[in-house]
C-alpha cells in the first residue's frame, strides 16, 4: 500500500505562484510514476503533470511554461510548482501514483483557488 499526502494549496491572485506537495509513505520505494491531477467543479478529472522513475516529464497543454513537476526521491516527496497562474487554474489538486504492479493510489486532495 501507498499512501499520499498532499499539502501546499490554498487562495493566490492571478499571476501568483503556489508549490503544491505530496508525500508519499508505506511501500513508497514500490512508485513507478507519480503525478498530479485536477477538477474543477462539473468537469472530469484530468492529468495536470506526470513523471516516471526515468525521469520523463509530461505536462498538459493548458499548464505547459507554466508549472513543473519536481521529484525528491530522497525525501519520497513530489512537488508541483505553480506560475503564472490563471483563474481557470482553479480546482481540487490531486496526486496519483502507480506502482510496479500497476496499482493506482490517489491523495485526498488539495484546494487551489485563483481570483482574478
Amino acid at each position: 500500500q501507498v499512501q499520499l499526502v498532499e499539502s501546499g494549496g490554498g487562495l493566490v491572485q492571478a499571476g501568483g505562484s503556489l508549490r503544491l506537495s505530496c508525500v508519499a509513505s508505506g511501500r513508497a520505494f514500490s512508485i513507478n510514476a507519480i503525478g498530479w491531477y485536477r477538477q474543477a467543479p462539473g468537469k472530469q478529472r484530468e492529468l495536470v503533470a506526470g513523471g516516471s522513475s526515468g525521469g520523463r516529464t509530461n505536462y498538459a497543454d493548458s499548464v505547459e511554461g507554466r508549472f513543473t513537476i519536481l521529484r525528491d526521491y530522497a525525501k519520497n516527496t513530489v512537488y508541483l510548482q505553480m506560475d503564472s497562474l490563471k483563474p481557470e487554474d482553479t480546482a481540487a489538486y490531486y496526486c496519483k501514483a502507480v506502482d510496479f504492479r500497476s496499482f493506482h493510489y490517489w491523495g485526498q486532495g488539495t484546494q487551489v483557488t485563483v481570483s482574478s
